[in-house]
């Protein structure tokens, strides 16, 4: 099936609306079959009906719809029915929003609505062509996922060149990084990673700064300083490398070096530690230094409690006895300098001497 992005206005979608039983639900000129025989009734409730009012007015995007392009040039709405007939429902008269109907507006606030930009897709196939399409977005429930939105958002010559990179099968990004990136790349998945670590998680912004340019030059030499970065500090592939949040590592750490044989052992050690449950963390970690990552195997109600037994109750620091629920857990050889997670390395102190020591 041939897929095709383009930009249409409510008036233009507007243009020969009309909802009856004889002609059917049409507009565009009457070009457009709004509700096709596969498409089932408009079935929005008022409230529903309503968002989709109040997202046209602030200008917020709508979801992209589909087109089907017939041999005759007319079209078919495949998916967006009930937003096209909300919109066209309300310019043609036939709802009011908070207690105004479309001619009761100012003439800028209606010139705002029927400019307001759809996103639709033109698509091209035959009848079980469409018919299988429309299964896939609508029947089997696959929602469009943020970065297609997003993509929908921000067309452009960047946008199109940056999907070259990283949104088709067997892309050059697939070939270079795949066994670091998590997702699909004809999902969008990898070119929203990759804008992600570059934009330090401010995608939207990224994108719409960089929509207008010729091209994706900059996002796709980022990429590849990051994949390099990568296979030189981390000598040795594991399973566990795939997803990891490898771009902020690289933007707070690309200018320091490391050794990456001594990096190697270390990383070697923790995947053996029982007491690291979050392998994939060990990355972050021995860059970092934050125990966050590693999600470390926390002390058993056992093991507390008969360290509170043996203690007697009584905090080891300030000498105070404290019921067991106002105590907690401790390695009393620090994880970091080889303490185990394990009965004879557990001492119960008091809250304030816990949190006191974990400031240290």
């Amino acid at each position: 099936m041939k897929i095709e992005l383009k930009q249409i206005t409510i008036k233009e979608v507007a243009d020969g609306y009309k909802n009856n039983d004889e002609e059917g639900v049409v507009g565009y000129g009457k070009k457009l079959n709004i509700r096709p025989k596969y498409q089932r009734e408009f079935i929005y409730k008022d409230d529903q009906r309503n968002a989709v009012i109040e997202t046209i007015k602030k200008d917020f995007p709508l979801n992209v719809m589909y087109w089907v392009k017939n041999k005759d040039k007319s079209f078919e709405v495949m998916d967006g029915q009930q937003r096209t007939i909300s919109f066209c429902e309300y310019v043609d008269g036939r709802f009011s929003l908070n207690n105004l109907y479309f001619h009761n507006l100012t003439d800028a606030d209606k010139e705002q609505i029927l400019n307001y930009k759809l996103m639709v897709y033109f698509c091209e196939g035959n009848d079980k062509e469409k018919l299988d399409w429309f299964k896939i977005i609508n029947i089997a429930g696959e929602k469009l996922t943020d970065q297609e939105l997003r993509n929908a958002i921000y067309t452009g010559p960047w946008l199109t060149d940056a999907k070259r990179h990283f949104s088709k099968t067997g892309c050059p990004a697939y070939g270079i990084a795949s066994d670091y990136l998590k997702g699909s790349p004809i999902r969008q998945d990898y070119l929203e990673t990759v804008i992600n670590w570059i934009s330090s998680g401010k995608i939207e912004k990224y994108m719409s700064e960089h929509q207008s340019k010729p091209n994706a030059n900059e996002l796709w030499l980022y990429f590849q300083s990051v994949a390099n970065w990568i296979k030189a500090v981390f000598s040795n592939y594991r399973k566990e490398m795939k997803g990891v949040n490898f771009g902020a590592l690289y933007n707070e750490f690309k200018d320091k070096k490391f050794d990456s044989i001594k990096l190697e052992k270390e990383i070697s050690k923790l995947m053996q530690d029982e007491d690291v449950t979050r392998k994939s963390g060990v990355y972050q970690y021995v860059l970092t230094r934050d125990e966050k990552y590693l999600n470390l195997r926390a002390f058993t109600d056992k093991m507390k409690r008969e360290s509170y037994e043996r203690q007697k109750g009584v905090c080891p620091k300030c000498k105070k006895k404290f019921e067991i629920d106002e105590m907690e857990a401790d390695h009393i050889k620090l994880w970091s300098e080889g303490g185990k997670t394990i009965a004879e390395n557990c001492q119960m102190l008091c809250k304030d001497d816990h949190r006191e020591k974990s400031k240290k």
